[in-house]
């Protein structure tokens, strides 16, 4: 549609051209005495057209010649640009592919074009942040050849050039240097020097997820449970790990913490520290109540702790692994002499709502054993015996019936209990 239109506008011009043209009869005359010279105003006009674009040229011609040293300067302005700009894109590309020493000597060569230039007028390049990848790149690759000088003053020197953080963009070179700093010093084992670098953050780039990650492997390899425990809660709110993965991570953190415990008040603050969550988790229950147990705590406050672990069990005997059901077993066992009788008629209730439970049969066993019904003991530690696989727990339900044995003078159903007991595990 356009060169249809402009074919049209063509047309119209011949046309109107034509029209002027053809029937002007137009004269100019000039006198030059003692002459005269007499022109048509036609060829006036095309004398006039000519004249002009004959001019026009030859002043573009002549501005293209004075322009010529300049665009030559340009020329290699932009050569030298271009290898500079080449030669920091080789230093990445040698980086990734784990050639380092040819990514710092790109990255420096680099550097060495980019301050040939900075005395040159013409170039306005983006000199700060170019200067500041250089320098990283070179410090990579120093870092991954265990050159820590080299390394280091690299790295000075990118962190200067990004101090002052005149735009956004220098803030964030910035951060970027200092997130490589605390990731090079974690990797040499200075795990207070990576944590000094990243105080050095700002407040929104410390909770950025590669910052929290690092914040994490620096706390762990100081031994700082605590904050790696916090570190880990904000990495798995911010889903950087799987839900499996980040519950395992926080398992193992608050387990060390409540190791760090040496008698029960310090226990019990550092339970009452971690977030109702975690106090649901049936390791860390088990644990905490053993724990608590092993350093004379109070038995009744370990119950307490295990309470959701156990009703938990009870409720749902298939959402809890055979493992977890046997430590908690065995942390009520421990605690049977000083057991109220709140917890012996959960016992009880518990066994008869599932009777064919071997675990329950052998802990309702072990209550009727310490309130010494005796006959009723013995029934139940048997039938568990036939279900209990070999272990801890069946190793002592034969020892219990090996004693009530003993107190029944059945010499030969005690030596029988005994040798049962001894090959029930260790």
């Amino acid at each position: 549609m356009r060169a249809a239109l402009w074919f049209l506008a063509l047309f119209g011009v011949a046309v109107a051209v034509a029209l002027f043209a053809g029937n002007n009869q137009g004269t100019v005359t000039v006198f030059w005495p003692p002459y005269r010279v007499d022109l048509s105003l036609n060829m006036v006009l095309l004398l006039l057209v000519g004249s002009f674009v004959v001019l026009h040229a030859a002043l573009q011609a002549l501005a293209a010649l004075f322009e010529m040293p300049q665009q030559a300067r340009r020329w290699r302005l932009q050569q030298k640009e271009r290898a500079m700009y080449g030669a920091l894109l080789d230093g990445l590309t040698h980086l990734l592919s784990g050639r380092f020493v040819r990514a710092s000597k790109a990255a420096e060569a680099a550097l060495a074009q980019e301050q040939s230039l900075q005395g040159t007028a013409q170039y306005n390049g983006p000199g700060t942040q170019l200067r500041t990848l250089a320098h990283l790149v070179a410090a990579d690759g120093a870092h991954a050849l265990q050159d820590r000088s080299r390394r280091d003053e690299h790295l000075v020197q990118a962190l200067a050039e990004t101090a002052t953080r005149q735009n956004a963009q220098s803030a964030e070179l910035h951060e970027g240097a200092l997130l490589r700093s605390a990731r090079w010093t974690l990797d040499d084992r200075d795990a207070t020097g990576a944590l000094a670098r990243l105080e050095e953050l700002p407040h929104g780039a410390a909770r950025r997820t590669i910052a929290l990650r690092t914040r994490l492997k620096a706390a762990r390899l100081a031994g700082q449970n605590r904050e790696a425990l916090e570190t880990a809660r904000l990495l798995a709110k911010h889903r950087a790990f799987s839900a499996s993965a980040a519950q395992s991570i926080v398992r193992g953190l608050a387990t060390d913490l409540l190791n760090g415990a040496h008698d029960p008040t310090q226990l019990q603050q550092v339970w009452q520290d971690l977030d109702a969550q975690e106090r649901q988790m049936p390791e860390l229950a088990l644990h905490a109540a053993q724990r608590l147990t092993r350093l004379g705590g109070d038995d009744g406050l370990a119950r307490a702790w295990l309470l959701p672990v156990w009703e938990r069990m009870v409720s749902l005997p298939d959402a809890l692994p055979e493992h977890l059901q046997q430590r908690l077993i065995e942390a009520l066992e421990s605690s049977m002499e000083s057991l109220d009788a709140n917890w012996l008629a959960r016992i009880e209730t518990a066994h008869k709502a599932n009777p064919r439970h071997a675990g329950l049969q052998y802990l309702a066993g072990m209550a009727c054993l310490k309130r010494q019904l005796w006959g009723k003991s013995q029934q139940l530690l048997t039938q568990a015996t036939h279900h209990l696989e070999a272990g801890v727990l069946r190793r002592n339900a034969w020892r219990a019936l090996a004693l009530l044995a003993e107190q029944r003078d059945d010499a030969d159903a005690a030596a029988q209990a005994w040798k049962l007991a001894a090959l029930s595990g260790p």
